[in-house]
Protein backbone atom coordinates (compact mmCIF):
# COMPACT_ATOMS: atom_id res chain seq x y z
CA UNK A 1 0.00 0.00 0.00
CA UNK A 2 1.22 3.39 -0.71
CA UNK A 3 0.39 6.50 1.23
CA UNK A 4 -0.24 9.94 0.20
CA UNK A 5 -1.10 13.20 2.78
CA UNK A 6 -2.78 15.87 1.18
CA UNK A 7 -2.37 19.03 3.36
CA UNK A 8 -4.18 22.23 3.17
CA UNK A 9 -2.67 24.46 5.00
CA UNK A 10 -4.92 26.44 7.29
CA UNK A 11 -7.93 25.15 5.51
CA UNK A 12 -9.99 24.58 8.45
CA UNK A 13 -12.51 27.78 10.37
CA UNK A 14 -15.00 28.61 11.97
CA UNK A 15 -18.54 29.52 11.50
CA UNK A 16 -19.26 32.57 9.20
CA UNK A 17 -22.40 34.52 10.04
CA UNK A 18 -22.11 36.08 6.24
CA UNK A 19 -22.60 32.37 5.31
CA UNK A 20 -25.42 31.62 7.45
CA UNK A 21 -23.17 30.32 10.39
CA UNK A 22 -21.57 27.54 8.06
CA UNK A 23 -18.13 27.02 8.10
CA UNK A 24 -16.34 27.91 4.86
CA UNK A 25 -15.73 23.89 4.53
CA UNK A 26 -19.44 23.19 5.15
CA UNK A 27 -20.35 26.29 2.51
CA UNK A 28 -18.20 25.21 -0.18
CA UNK A 29 -19.26 23.13 -3.41
CA UNK A 30 -16.14 20.05 -2.34
CA UNK A 31 -17.55 17.18 -4.29
CA UNK A 32 -13.98 15.52 -4.23
CA UNK A 33 -13.67 16.12 -0.56
CA UNK A 34 -16.82 14.70 0.13
CA UNK A 35 -16.09 11.72 -2.05
CA UNK A 36 -12.84 10.93 0.36
CA UNK A 37 -15.03 11.70 3.72
CA UNK A 38 -17.93 9.26 2.26
CA UNK A 39 -16.08 6.39 0.99
CA UNK A 40 -13.49 6.52 3.92
CA UNK A 41 -13.09 7.04 7.79
CA UNK A 42 -12.84 10.18 9.23
CA UNK A 43 -12.57 11.95 13.06
CA UNK A 44 -10.61 15.07 14.58
CA UNK A 45 -6.67 15.49 15.01
CA UNK A 46 -5.16 17.54 17.25
CA UNK A 47 -2.38 18.95 15.96
CA UNK A 48 -0.87 21.07 18.35
CA UNK A 49 -0.05 19.55 21.68
CA UNK A 50 -0.86 21.88 24.87
CA UNK A 51 1.79 23.93 25.73
CA UNK A 52 3.07 24.57 22.08
CA UNK A 53 2.15 27.71 20.04
CA UNK A 54 0.02 26.72 16.75
CA UNK A 55 2.59 27.24 14.25
CA UNK A 56 2.82 25.04 10.97
CA UNK A 57 6.06 23.81 12.25
CA UNK A 58 4.87 22.07 15.19
CA UNK A 59 1.47 21.00 13.25
CA UNK A 60 2.89 19.51 10.19
CA UNK A 61 5.82 17.76 12.24
CA UNK A 62 3.10 16.56 14.67
CA UNK A 63 0.95 15.18 11.72
CA UNK A 64 3.69 12.78 10.70
CA UNK A 65 3.87 11.69 14.56
CA UNK A 66 6.87 13.23 15.85
CA UNK A 67 6.37 14.27 19.19
CA UNK A 68 7.18 18.07 19.87
CA UNK A 69 9.02 17.32 23.28
CA UNK A 70 11.70 15.81 22.12
CA UNK A 71 12.10 17.42 18.01
CA UNK A 72 10.66 20.69 18.16
CA UNK A 73 13.14 23.77 17.97
CA UNK A 74 11.47 26.27 15.95
CA UNK A 75 11.32 26.89 12.12
CA UNK A 76 14.65 28.43 11.79
CA UNK A 77 16.45 24.78 11.74
CA UNK A 78 13.72 23.06 9.36
CA UNK A 79 14.06 26.36 6.99
CA UNK A 80 17.92 26.16 7.22
CA UNK A 81 17.42 22.19 6.37
CA UNK A 82 15.21 23.37 3.40
CA UNK A 83 17.72 25.90 2.16
CA UNK A 84 21.05 24.15 2.35
CA UNK A 85 22.28 25.77 5.00
CA UNK A 86 24.39 23.62 7.85
CA UNK A 87 24.32 24.54 10.82
CA UNK A 88 26.88 24.21 13.61
CA UNK A 89 25.92 22.97 16.95
CA UNK A 90 25.67 26.12 18.82
CA UNK A 91 24.14 27.87 15.75
CA UNK A 92 20.90 29.63 16.51
CA UNK A 93 18.37 29.48 13.55
CA UNK A 94 15.69 32.19 12.71
CA UNK A 95 12.85 32.58 10.37
CA UNK A 96 13.46 36.15 9.59
CA UNK A 97 10.46 37.64 7.68
CA UNK A 98 10.40 40.35 5.66
CA UNK A 99 7.71 42.43 7.31
CA UNK A 100 5.53 46.20 6.65
CA UNK A 101 5.43 48.41 9.67
CA UNK A 102 3.25 51.72 9.33
CA UNK A 103 3.84 53.96 12.00
CA UNK A 104 3.42 51.83 15.33
CA UNK A 105 1.97 49.09 13.67
CA UNK A 106 3.08 45.96 11.95
CA UNK A 107 0.82 46.37 8.57
CA UNK A 108 1.12 42.88 7.27
CA UNK A 109 3.87 39.93 7.99
CA UNK A 110 4.55 39.38 4.17
CA UNK A 111 4.81 42.38 2.62
CA UNK A 112 2.00 41.83 0.41
CA UNK A 113 3.44 40.25 -2.50
CA UNK A 114 7.14 40.10 -2.04
CA UNK A 115 8.73 37.66 -4.91
CA UNK A 116 11.79 35.98 -4.30
CA UNK A 117 13.85 38.29 -6.21
CA UNK A 118 13.08 40.91 -4.55
CA UNK A 119 13.57 39.43 -1.46
CA UNK A 120 17.32 38.49 -2.70
CA UNK A 121 18.24 41.93 -3.45
CA UNK A 122 16.97 42.85 0.15
CA UNK A 123 18.99 40.37 1.56
CA UNK A 124 22.33 40.80 0.02
CA UNK A 125 21.77 44.65 1.07
CA UNK A 126 21.83 43.96 4.28
CA UNK A 127 24.42 41.22 4.64
CA UNK A 128 26.65 43.35 3.53
CA UNK A 129 25.86 46.26 6.16
CA UNK A 130 25.25 43.82 9.00
CA UNK A 131 26.54 40.70 8.27
CA UNK A 132 29.47 39.49 10.63
CA UNK A 133 31.36 36.44 12.02
CA UNK A 134 28.68 36.19 14.16
CA UNK A 135 25.50 37.37 12.11
CA UNK A 136 24.59 35.70 8.70
CA UNK A 137 21.81 35.63 6.57
CA UNK A 138 19.92 33.97 3.88
CA UNK A 139 17.73 34.16 0.99
CA UNK A 140 14.89 32.24 1.66
CA UNK A 141 11.61 32.07 -0.69
CA UNK A 142 9.60 34.87 -0.96
CA UNK A 143 9.19 37.17 2.62
CA UNK A 144 10.43 33.85 4.38
CA UNK A 145 14.21 34.15 4.95
CA UNK A 146 16.88 33.21 7.57
CA UNK A 147 19.34 34.58 10.15
CA UNK A 148 21.81 32.18 11.68
CA UNK A 149 23.31 33.97 15.05
CA UNK A 150 26.90 31.88 15.95
CA UNK A 151 26.61 31.19 19.98
CA UNK A 152 23.01 32.54 19.90
CA UNK A 153 20.61 31.85 22.81
CA UNK A 154 17.43 30.04 22.00
CA UNK A 155 15.49 31.08 25.28
CA UNK A 156 13.81 34.25 24.31
CA UNK A 157 10.36 34.73 22.65
CA UNK A 158 9.82 36.15 19.89
CA UNK A 159 6.80 36.66 18.37
CA UNK A 160 5.47 35.32 15.09
CA UNK A 161 4.37 38.42 12.91
CA UNK A 162 1.19 36.90 11.66
CA UNK A 163 -0.07 36.65 14.84
CA UNK A 164 0.05 40.75 15.28
CA UNK A 165 -1.24 42.37 12.23
CA UNK A 166 -2.48 45.93 12.51
CA UNK A 167 -1.00 45.98 16.57
CA UNK A 168 2.24 47.78 17.77
CA UNK A 169 5.19 46.22 16.56
CA UNK A 170 7.65 47.42 19.48
CA UNK A 171 5.86 45.80 22.58
CA UNK A 172 6.35 42.62 20.55
CA UNK A 173 10.19 42.54 19.59
CA UNK A 174 12.05 39.95 20.72
CA UNK A 175 13.00 39.52 24.63
CA UNK A 176 14.43 37.01 26.84
CA UNK A 177 12.11 34.18 27.81
CA UNK A 178 10.51 34.42 31.72
CA UNK A 179 13.20 33.05 34.31
CA UNK A 180 15.42 33.05 31.42
CA UNK A 181 17.92 35.92 31.49
CA UNK A 182 20.45 33.99 29.79
CA UNK A 183 18.66 34.67 26.46
CA UNK A 184 18.85 38.65 27.08
CA UNK A 185 21.60 39.07 25.28
CA UNK A 186 20.72 37.20 22.15
CA UNK A 187 16.93 39.40 22.05
CA UNK A 188 19.12 42.55 22.36
CA UNK A 189 20.89 41.54 19.43
CA UNK A 190 18.23 40.87 17.49
CA UNK A 191 15.94 44.23 18.12
CA UNK A 192 18.96 45.99 17.75
CA UNK A 193 19.33 43.65 13.44
CA UNK A 194 15.72 44.99 13.56
CA UNK A 195 16.01 48.52 14.00
CA UNK A 196 19.36 48.55 11.88
CA UNK A 197 17.43 46.98 9.32
CA UNK A 198 14.84 49.97 9.21
CA UNK A 199 17.09 52.52 8.52
CA UNK A 200 18.93 50.72 5.87
CA UNK A 201 15.54 49.53 4.00
CA UNK A 202 13.18 52.68 4.00
CA UNK A 203 15.07 54.14 1.57
CA UNK A 204 16.22 51.13 -0.35
CA UNK A 205 15.42 51.78 -4.39
CA UNK A 206 13.73 48.80 -4.26
CA UNK A 207 11.33 49.81 -1.76
CA UNK A 208 10.65 53.05 -3.30
CA UNK A 209 9.82 51.39 -6.26
CA UNK A 210 7.23 49.13 -4.45
CA UNK A 211 5.97 52.32 -2.82
CA UNK A 212 5.68 53.98 -6.47
CA UNK A 213 3.51 50.73 -7.66
CA UNK A 214 0.63 51.50 -4.45
CA UNK A 215 2.73 48.08 -3.06
CA UNK A 216 3.78 47.85 0.53
CA UNK A 217 7.45 48.24 0.86
CA UNK A 218 10.05 45.60 2.99
CA UNK A 219 11.14 47.85 5.65
CA UNK A 220 11.90 45.90 8.56
CA UNK A 221 13.45 42.19 9.42
CA UNK A 222 11.24 40.50 11.79
CA UNK A 223 13.25 37.04 13.23
CA UNK A 224 11.37 34.73 15.13
CA UNK A 225 11.04 30.83 14.98
CA UNK A 226 14.33 30.65 16.71
CA UNK A 227 15.98 27.16 17.58
CA UNK A 228 19.07 24.78 17.24
CA UNK A 229 19.40 21.58 15.02
CA UNK A 230 16.85 18.99 15.56
CA UNK A 231 17.00 15.43 16.24
CA UNK A 232 14.56 13.78 14.31
CA UNK A 233 14.09 9.99 13.05
CA UNK A 234 13.56 9.20 9.45
CA UNK A 235 10.02 8.11 8.35
CA UNK A 236 12.10 5.17 6.88
CA UNK A 237 13.63 4.15 10.26
CA UNK A 238 10.19 4.93 11.92
CA UNK A 239 8.23 2.87 8.81
CA UNK A 240 9.91 -0.28 7.47
CA UNK A 241 7.74 -0.41 4.78
CA UNK A 242 8.79 2.98 3.33
CA UNK A 243 11.88 2.49 1.14
CA UNK A 244 11.56 6.12 -0.36
CA UNK A 245 9.54 9.43 -0.35
CA UNK A 246 8.63 12.56 -1.42
CA UNK A 247 7.56 16.08 -0.50
CA UNK A 248 6.02 18.63 -2.16
CA UNK A 249 5.53 22.44 -1.35
CA UNK A 250 6.36 25.38 -2.30
CA UNK A 251 7.27 26.60 1.51
CA UNK A 252 10.79 26.23 2.64
CA UNK A 253 9.22 25.55 6.27
CA UNK A 254 7.72 21.74 5.24
CA UNK A 255 10.61 21.29 3.24
CA UNK A 256 12.59 21.14 6.12
CA UNK A 257 10.62 19.09 7.91
CA UNK A 258 10.33 17.10 4.49
CA UNK A 259 14.33 16.66 4.90
CA UNK A 260 14.75 15.97 8.20
CA UNK A 261 12.09 13.16 7.62
CA UNK A 262 14.27 11.25 4.94
CA UNK A 263 11.74 13.01 1.98
CA UNK A 264 13.34 14.18 -1.11
CA UNK A 265 11.72 17.63 -2.29
CA UNK A 266 9.64 18.36 -5.32
CA UNK A 267 10.61 21.68 -7.07
CA UNK A 268 7.01 22.65 -8.79
CA UNK A 269 7.38 25.10 -11.72
CA UNK A 270 4.62 28.06 -10.69
CA UNK A 271 4.18 26.48 -7.45
CA UNK A 272 3.86 30.22 -5.54
CA UNK A 273 2.64 29.54 -1.57
CA UNK A 274 0.00 31.45 -2.44
CA UNK A 275 -3.80 31.56 -4.27
CA UNK A 276 -2.47 31.20 -7.25
CA UNK A 277 -0.07 28.62 -7.13
CA UNK A 278 0.25 25.59 -9.59
CA UNK A 279 -2.74 23.49 -8.12
CA UNK A 280 -2.72 21.14 -11.82
CA UNK A 281 1.48 20.81 -11.14
CA UNK A 282 1.73 19.92 -7.79
CA UNK A 283 -1.38 17.59 -8.66
CA UNK A 284 0.94 15.62 -11.60
CA UNK A 285 3.99 15.82 -9.49
CA UNK A 286 2.21 13.55 -6.31
CA UNK A 287 0.72 11.16 -9.54
CA UNK A 288 4.21 10.83 -10.75
CA UNK A 289 5.78 10.83 -7.41
CA UNK A 290 3.96 7.52 -6.20
CA UNK A 291 4.64 5.58 -9.91
CA UNK A 292 8.45 5.30 -7.54
CA UNK A 293 7.61 6.40 -3.58
CA UNK A 294 5.70 4.81 -1.34
CA UNK A 295 4.86 7.86 0.65
CA UNK A 296 4.09 11.27 -0.60
CA UNK A 297 3.34 14.37 1.07
CA UNK A 298 1.19 17.52 -0.72
CA UNK A 299 1.45 20.79 1.04
CA UNK A 300 -0.53 23.47 -0.15
CA UNK A 301 -0.47 26.92 1.38
CA UNK A 302 -3.22 28.89 -0.26
CA UNK A 303 -5.73 28.80 2.17
CA UNK A 304 -3.46 29.55 5.42
CA UNK A 305 -2.61 32.60 3.30
CA UNK A 306 -5.92 34.11 2.79
CA UNK A 307 -7.08 33.55 6.10
CA UNK A 308 -3.74 35.59 7.20
CA UNK A 309 -5.55 38.08 5.19
CA UNK A 310 -8.41 37.90 6.71
CA UNK A 311 -10.27 37.61 2.85
CA UNK A 312 -13.26 35.38 2.91
CA UNK A 313 -14.04 34.94 -0.78
CA UNK A 314 -10.15 34.45 -1.72
CA UNK A 315 -10.48 31.71 0.75
CA UNK A 316 -13.39 29.74 -0.38
CA UNK A 317 -11.70 30.10 -3.71
CA UNK A 318 -9.09 28.40 -2.54
CA UNK A 319 -10.73 25.61 -0.88
CA UNK A 320 -12.43 25.36 -4.52
CA UNK A 321 -9.35 24.93 -6.08
CA UNK A 322 -7.74 22.48 -4.07
CA UNK A 323 -11.19 20.48 -4.37
CA UNK A 324 -11.54 20.83 -8.49
CA UNK A 325 -8.31 21.53 -9.84
CA UNK A 326 -5.48 19.11 -7.07
CA UNK A 327 -7.94 16.59 -5.43
CA UNK A 328 -9.94 15.59 -8.83
CA UNK A 329 -6.75 15.29 -11.36
CA UNK A 330 -5.30 12.87 -8.44
CA UNK A 331 -8.37 10.93 -8.01
CA UNK A 332 -8.62 10.71 -12.02
CA UNK A 333 -5.43 9.22 -12.11
CA UNK A 334 -6.31 6.76 -9.35
CA UNK A 335 -9.07 5.76 -11.30
CA UNK A 336 -11.66 6.55 -8.49
CA UNK A 337 -14.40 8.28 -10.32
CA UNK A 338 -17.19 9.56 -8.40
CA UNK A 339 -19.59 6.84 -8.93
CA UNK A 340 -19.60 5.93 -5.14
CA UNK A 341 -17.10 3.06 -6.80
CA UNK A 342 -13.93 3.11 -4.48
CA UNK A 343 -11.97 -0.20 -5.91
CA UNK A 344 -9.62 1.32 -8.24
CA UNK A 345 -5.73 0.97 -7.53
CA UNK A 346 -2.82 3.41 -9.02
CA UNK A 347 -2.60 3.20 -13.28
CA UNK A 348 0.14 1.08 -13.38
CA UNK A 349 0.55 -0.30 -10.24
CA UNK A 350 -0.12 -3.24 -8.40
CA UNK A 351 -0.26 -1.32 -5.36
CA UNK A 352 -3.31 0.51 -4.05
CA UNK A 353 -3.23 4.25 -2.57
CA UNK A 354 -4.46 5.19 0.66
CA UNK A 355 -5.35 8.65 1.16
CA UNK A 356 -5.43 11.35 3.81
CA UNK A 357 -6.79 14.79 3.46
CA UNK A 358 -6.50 17.33 6.38
CA UNK A 359 -5.48 20.85 7.23
CA UNK A 360 -2.91 21.45 9.81
CA UNK A 361 -4.59 24.20 11.96
CA UNK A 362 -7.09 26.41 11.49
CA UNK A 363 -6.88 30.13 10.01
CA UNK A 364 -10.28 31.46 10.40
CA UNK A 365 -10.36 34.55 8.68
CA UNK A 366 -12.28 36.56 11.75
CA UNK A 367 -9.25 35.94 13.53
CA UNK A 368 -6.34 36.22 10.62
CA UNK A 369 -4.09 33.87 12.72
CA UNK A 370 -3.44 30.24 13.60
CA UNK A 371 -5.95 28.72 16.23
CA UNK A 372 -5.34 25.38 17.93
CA UNK A 373 -8.60 23.82 17.82
CA UNK A 374 -8.27 19.97 16.53
CA UNK A 375 -8.94 19.60 12.86
CA UNK A 376 -10.76 17.54 10.46
CA UNK A 377 -9.33 14.48 8.40
CA UNK A 378 -10.18 11.81 6.48
CA UNK A 379 -8.74 8.55 5.60
CA UNK A 380 -9.64 6.92 2.09
CA UNK A 381 -8.24 3.38 1.38
CA UNK A 382 -9.67 1.39 -1.46
CA UNK A 383 -11.95 -1.56 -0.29
CA UNK A 384 -12.01 -0.15 3.17
CA UNK A 385 -15.28 -0.28 4.96
CA UNK A 386 -17.04 3.64 5.54
CA UNK A 387 -17.91 4.75 8.48
CA UNK A 388 -21.50 7.11 8.32
CA UNK A 389 -19.48 10.50 7.13
CA UNK A 390 -21.25 12.28 3.78
CA UNK A 391 -19.18 15.41 3.89
CA UNK A 392 -15.79 16.77 4.91
CA UNK A 393 -15.98 19.77 7.50
CA UNK A 394 -15.09 20.56 10.76
CA UNK A 395 -18.51 19.42 11.92
CA UNK A 396 -19.22 16.40 9.83
CA UNK A 397 -16.04 14.56 10.96
CA UNK A 398 -16.70 14.83 14.44
CA UNK A 399 -19.13 12.03 13.70
CA UNK A 400 -16.43 9.83 12.31
CA UNK A 401 -14.99 6.45 12.81
CA UNK A 402 -11.70 7.80 13.98
CA UNK A 403 -13.24 9.98 17.10
CA UNK A 404 -10.51 12.38 18.61
CA UNK A 405 -6.71 11.29 17.78
CA UNK A 406 -3.60 13.65 19.06
CA UNK A 407 0.08 12.61 18.96
CA UNK A 408 1.29 9.72 16.90
CA UNK A 409 -2.17 8.45 16.40
CA UNK A 410 -3.05 9.72 13.44
CA UNK A 411 0.20 8.53 11.42
CA UNK A 412 -0.11 5.02 12.82
CA UNK A 413 -3.77 4.91 11.66
CA UNK A 414 -2.63 5.91 8.44
CA UNK A 415 0.27 4.08 7.66
CA UNK A 416 -1.87 0.41 9.01
CA UNK A 417 -5.46 1.35 8.03
CA UNK A 418 -7.30 -2.01 7.87
CA UNK A 419 -9.80 -2.44 4.72
CA UNK A 420 -12.61 -4.78 5.29
CA UNK A 421 -13.12 -4.21 9.41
Amino acid sequence: MKHLIILADGMADWPVEKLGGKTLLQYADTPHFDFLARNGRCGMLKTVPDGFHPGSEVANSSILGYDQHLVYEGRGPLEAASIGVPLADDDLALRCNFVCLEGDLLKNHSCGRLETEESDILINYLKQHLDSDRIHFYTGVQYRNLLVVKGGNKHIHCTPPHDIPLQPWRENMPKAQDGMDEGASTAALLCDLMLKSQQLLKDHPLNKERMARGMDPANSIWPWGGGYRPKMKTLMERFPAVRSGAVITAVDLIRGIGKYAGLRVIDVPGATGLWDTNYEGKAQAAIDALKTDDFVYLHVEACDEAGHDGDLELKLKCIDNLDKRLVKPILDALTLPLTGESEGVFTGDSEGVSIALLPDHPTPVAHRTHTNEPIPFCIFTPGMAPDSVQTFDEVACQQGAFGLLQGDEFIKEFMSVPLNS
